[in-house]
């Protein structure tokens, strides 16, 4: 899994937004070619611009934290590692989030991005908007979803 980085790939994702030429009020459309250019750069700037954020959340979270621990008893110790801990945990959901934030960006250069990886068909414009990292088309989510469950209570 790739680390967090620091200042200079958050500049570097600025630059990178900046260059993408999205009208304001642009959104794909079931009446354009599937993923045709412009739906490529609107979802690319879109999975940027969701890193950027996750980046500068994670840089706040360093800055907020305490190098050391100093309270005035127990209590407000355990509360602080107990919150320091919640963060991180956020925190690290959030670097598999940008791992995944990737992958999409990978798919969209290979052009992949937005086909089902099961059955190679396209995934909703509408799902894509919600979810711009799915890789699953709903119907292939739901079935794959289905196997798990019967799975958990074959388990149990």
């Amino acid at each position: 899994m790739p680390q967090l980085k620091t200042v200079e790939e958050n500049n570097t994702l600025e630059e990178d937004i900046s260059k993408i030429v999205v009208p304001n009020d642009y959104k794909p459309s079931n009446q354009e070619r599937f993923m045709c250019s412009m739906q490529r750069a609107y979802f690319r700037k879109k999975l940027l611009e969701w890193k950027k954020q996750l980046y500068d959340e994670f840089q706040e979270t360093l800055k907020q934290m305490p190098g050391t621990l100093v309270a005035a008893d127990s209590i407000d110790v355990a509360s602080n590692v107990v919150s320091q801990s919640i963060e991180l945990r956020a925190r690290d959901r959030e670097r598999k989030l940008i791992h995944k934030i990737d992958e999409a960006l990978q798919r969209i250069e290979d052009g992949t991005y937005g086909y089902c990886e099961e059955t190679g068909e396209p995934i909703s414009l509408r799902r894509l908007e919600a979810r711009p990292i799915a890789t699953l088309s709903i119907e292939a989510q739901e079935r794959h979803e289905r196997k798990e469950e019967e799975y958990s209570e074959e388990v149990l």
